[in-house]
């Protein structure tokens, strides 16, 4: 097993929404996997975006950082130009920057991306590699 796991805004979401649709899977699977699990702040705007105003949500997200679950490993300024490539690359599935960093990471860390994003399974790292998935197939 890979040390480490790449995390979307998704299964987050699923996560600490216990009305969202992936709810089950996410909790089964953040249980499963060990930690922490890496993602990206723009990541973290999604989520922020797709919680709300939810003072019990946004403490439930602060709450995984705290506790280890979730780690910010990633520094856009120092992989724009990667990042830029993907973007443009996949600009007609259209990618988001979310996505370009978690694809990006997941080269970087050798690491599978756990997402309920079918795009990731269109994208490929390092030009031709499929990108191993945690989450859809489940």
């Amino acid at each position: 097993m890979t040390k480490y796991s790449v995390v979307d805004a998704g299964p987050i979401v699923g996560y600490i929404d216990r009305t969202d649709q992936w709810n089950k899977t996410a909790t089964t699977l953040f249980k499963l996997l060990p930690g922490p699990l890496l993602t990206c702040e723009a990541v973290i705007v999604e989520c922020f975006f797709l919680l709300g105003q939810s003072s019990q949500a946004l403490d439930g997200l602060f709450g995984l950082f705290s506790s280890g679950v979730l780690s910010i490993e990633f520094s856009l300024g120092k992989e724009a130009a990667n990042v830029h490539l993907l973007l443009q690359k996949y600009r007609d599935v259209p990618m988001s920057l979310a996505d370009a960093c978690l694809v990006r990471m997941s080269e970087i860390f050798d690491a599978p991306v756990f997402t309920f994003n079918s795009d990731f399974r269109i994208y490929r790292r390092t030009r031709r590699s499929v990108i191993p998935l945690i989450g859809i197939d489940n």
